[in-house]
């Protein structure tokens, strides 16, 4: 027995160590081990004498439990390197973790842990950065790789005065980083520093599938001086194509998680995200970040919109009127839909707002969107309707309104419109191939188009941009707004029709 295990631990060696040996296996080994160099990898010779590859492999552990309500208990985070059989060293981080948010899968704080978010990013920030250090790290220095080489790795990684010059030490922020200092200096409202912090999850995952994906990029970290033209199509591709990638690299979401599963973009969300990421590379370009300017050479072209969609006042009455008796919680649902078409608000101010925004038989509000650009109050004065279903439900504590989460909001005005009978064929811009399509109106409702037949119907009434912006929210020039401009074509076709 003693000699068989011999045999088999002496023909698991490397190619490197031993290429005397395996020449005598296989003639070829030779050629094979020169292209194992090239990967960056180390080739194995098993006792069936198959050749197999095995990367250097960074990744992170814990090695302490906790019981299953103990919210006391810290472990420290370790750091394992491993490449192929020739090292497996562990050494110990500057981070902890109460064991139980810990994910040993995902190398991460859970996803769905009830914790302080700050600490969440925090440690799975460093954790990111940590792996890309110490990856960059062996592949400049793969030749001098020992048994003490993580710990010095990591010794130089938070210790960098004890090896470098103050000169030296002025280490370039990371791409994540710079993104986050733009997000606390650059005047945004909350609503698009939430968008902003989505594209950016969206780029450090591009980052991590260059890496999976990409031979020889390994070490591939974005960098805003060395993105370019080509860059951007690679990043666009993969916005695009990122719904596939969800279940093909699953190691990515776990290090970089989204709250919904990624979805399929559409040419204009597309535009938006980049329209985004170039406001950053502005913004650094303009406070001599970089003197890189990608955008230069890879324009973006407009959104495209089709007319807004909306109902007219005689549909929004059928809705009013329906009896939804036999679905009480749609009828509450209703209620609030209509209340939305009368004071013409989005849906994120409707949810925020209480019975102190009822002022003097008008709603005010100052709109969440433009609350931290140019804040200005807008006062909506209510008729009968809107007060008959502020009466309806006066005995209702918090919330002006029962509100549901908006996700259950929009499918409950789906499945109102067609309990209603509102079924009219409209024609809008399909999302994904920006072509026209015809779709009864209970499949395209929503509490945005709420919002639109405010504006829509007292457009068409008063001619005045101004003085229904003044009542919308809208601020002065949004494109946005522009597109309501439209609906007079719509009337120009009703008057026609009179001459049938």
């Amino acid at each position: 027995m003693g000699k068989k295990k011999n045999a088999e631990k002496h023909s698991n060696i490397t190619i490197y160590q031993s290429f005397t040996i395996i020449l005598n296996f296989n003639p070829i080994a030779n050629y094979l081990a020169d292209v194992g160099k090239m990967w960056g990898k180390y080739l194995y010779l098993h006792p069936d004498r198959y050749l197999t590859c095995k990367p250097m492999k960074v990744t992170f552990i814990i090695k302490k439990a906790a019981k299953r309500y103990d919210t006391e208990s810290t472990a420290t985070i370790y750091i394992r390197l491993r490449n192929g059989r020739l090292l497996d060293s562990v050494a110990p981080t500057q981070l902890s973790i109460n064991p139980n948010l810990w994910d040993d899968k995902a190398e991460c704080v859970k996803t769905k842990a009830v914790c302080n978010e700050d600490l969440r990013t925090g440690i799975n920030e460093e954790i990111r950065k940590l792996k890309t250090y110490v990856e960059k790290s062996f592949h400049t220095e793969k030749e001098s790789v020992d048994k003490e080489w993580l710990k010095l790795t990591l010794d130089r990684y938070y210790h960098p005065e004890k090896y470098f010059t103050p000169e030296e030490i002025a280490i370039k922020p990371t791409f994540g980083e710079l993104f986050d200092s733009f997000l606390e200096k650059h005047p945004l409202s909350e609503v698009r520093k939430k968008n902003f912090r989505v594209v950016k999850r969206a780029l450090l995952r591009y980052e991590l599938y260059v890496r999976e994906t990409k031979r020889g990029q390994k070490g591939f970290v974005l960098d805003v001086d060395t993105v370019t033209p080509e860059t951007l199509r690679d990043m666009w591709d993969f916005f695009e194509n990122e719904y596939q990638y969800y279940e093909l690299y699953p190691s990515i979401y776990e290090a970089i998680p989204e709250k919904r599963t990624p979805q399929p973009r559409g040419k204009n969300t597309l535009i938006d995200c980049f329209s985004r990421i170039r406001t950053f590379f502005l913004w650094c370009f303009d406070n001599k970040l970089t003197s890189n300017r990608p955008f230069d050479k890879f324009p973006i072209e407009e959104c495209k919109y089709g007319t807004p969609v909306y109902i007219n006042l005689e549909e929004r009455d059928r809705i009013f009127n329906a009896d939804l008796s036999a679905t009480p919680q749609l009828e509450i649902q209703r209620d609030i839909f209509i209340f939305q078409t009368l004071i013409g608000c989005r849906v994120s101010d409707l949810y925020r707002m209480t019975k102190l925004n009822v002022v003097n038989e008008a709603i005010e509000y100052i709109p969440k969107k433009t609350k931290e650009g140019n804040p200005v109050t807008v006062r909506v004065p209510l008729n009968d309707k809107a007060k008959e279903i502020l009466e309806r439900y006066k005995d209702h504590e918090g919330k002006l309104l029962p509100f549901i989460s908006e996700q259950k909001y929009n499918e409950a005005i789906k499945k109102i419109f067609k309990l209603s009978g509102v079924d009219r064929i409209v024609t809008i811009l399909d999302p994904l191939t920006r072509d026209e399509v015809k779709k009864p109106l209970y499949e395209v409702a929503s509490s945005h188009l709420a919002r639109r037949t405010f504006i829509g119907n007292i457009y068409k009434k008063v001619k005045d941009p101004n003085l229904v912006s003044a009542l919308s929210g809208h601020k002065e020039g949004s494109k946005a707004f522009r597109r309501y401009r439209d609906i007079d074509e719509e009337m120009k076709k009703d008057l026609v029709k009179l001459l049938d």
